[in-house]
């Protein structure tokens, strides 16, 4: 059985802060921190904590804050206390008094967590025309460093999603701890070059960039939100419909587009297309941690027994480029 010793453990950024290779999620994708029973949930937590996952990463958005609050009970019971980070919005409401907005947020998830300061609190809206670059870095970033040094919290950052040139930006300037990337298998482009006509927003490489400003890189939707188990099934306290993210149009779509990646089982580089894709990320050097959203024990074993092999083998990622030029060329 998987133990914390066979979990890798990297430096978030210039933080200084080590993170397990493998977070734990607990978004409304996978539910199980939202919908699950209670019992359940603090089994997983109970589990991942043993498997040496020590990010635990939340939002009040997921389930209108009963992650939160599910997470901060399970952390009591169990005693633990590992790397927590939350997030906040921006109401176009909130742009009059953005300090106070981020303020009110952060003093509401520290309540419903039962902590006293968060390891990480991080923008969760996409940077461009409604909330643009500049206003993230003249006005969300100064309340951010204020509240860091009231003592509420320990490092911050954004959630790595809008227009690519605004990411590059804000990324660029070296002034946040840590970014939320959207990367895998249907959208490598915050990691490697993409073809022409490729299905998918280009982020160029914005992996690179955060890796050259110090910047600690989160993946997040590892998995497309599931599409890349090449499965349309949905678990029970999964999310029943989810939209993509800089992927396809649909989520039948990447489910489609996650075939023609087959030839990594195929051809030996990975027991399966859900361990191809959580090792993919681990190759870029950036990359700090691996988010996912489980459902299920099952789910996060499967996880932490694909983190445990490491990033891809060389002979499987030479093959990528290749499955990557097949999925322009059926756009």
């Amino acid at each position: 059985m998987l133990g914390a010793a066979s979990m890798e453990r990297r430096v978030l950024g210039r933080t200084g802060l080590r993170v397990s290779a493998l977070g734990f999620g607990c978004g409304n994708v996978g539910g199980l921190m939202v919908r699950g029973a209670p019992a359940e949930r603090e089994r997983a937590v109970a589990r991942a904590l043993e498997l040496g996952i020590d990010y635990f990463d939340t939002a009040p958005s997921y389930g209108d804050g009963l992650s939160e609050r599910h997470l901060g009970a399970a952390l009591r019971a169990l005693r633990a206390t590992p790397a927590v980070g939350t997030k906040f919005q921006l109401a176009p409401a909130d742009r009059r008094d953005v300090a106070g907005a981020m303020a009110r947020s952060l003093e509401a998830s520290l309540a419903r967590l039962g902590l006293e300061r968060v390891d990480l609190f991080q923008l969760h809206d996409p940077i461009g025309p409604a909330l643009p670059a500049a206003t993230v870095l003249d006005t969300v970033v100064p309340a951010l460093e204020r509240l860091r040094e009231q003592g509420k919290l320990r490092f911050y950052g954004i959630t790595a999603l809008g227009e690519t040139a605004a990411l590059h930006r804000v990324i660029g300037a070296g002034v946040l701890h840590t970014a939320q990337v959207c990367l895998n298998l249907l959208n490598p482009s915050a990691a490697a070059p993409i073809p022409a006509g490729f299905p998918a927003q280009d982020f160029g490489r914005l992996l690179d960039r955060a890796g050259q400003a110090g910047v600690g890189a989160i993946v997040i939707r590892a998995l497309a939100a599931g599409a890349l188990s090449g499965s349309a099934a949905r678990h029970p306290i999964a999310l029943p419909a989810v939209d993509p993210i800089a992927t396809g149009p649909d989520y039948a779509a990447d489910v489609r587009r996650a075939g023609a990646l087959l030839p990594l089982v195929r051809e030996g580089h990975a027991g399966s297309l859900v361990e191809a894709a959580l090792r993919f990320p681990l190759g870029h050097p950036a990359v700090s941690t691996v988010l996912l959203g489980y459902s299920s024990l099952e789910q996060l074993e499967t996880a932490a027994a694909a983190v445990a092999k490491g990033p891809l083998a060389s002979a499987a990622a030479a093959r990528l480029p290749a499955l990557w030029a097949g999925l322009a060329a059926g756009a």
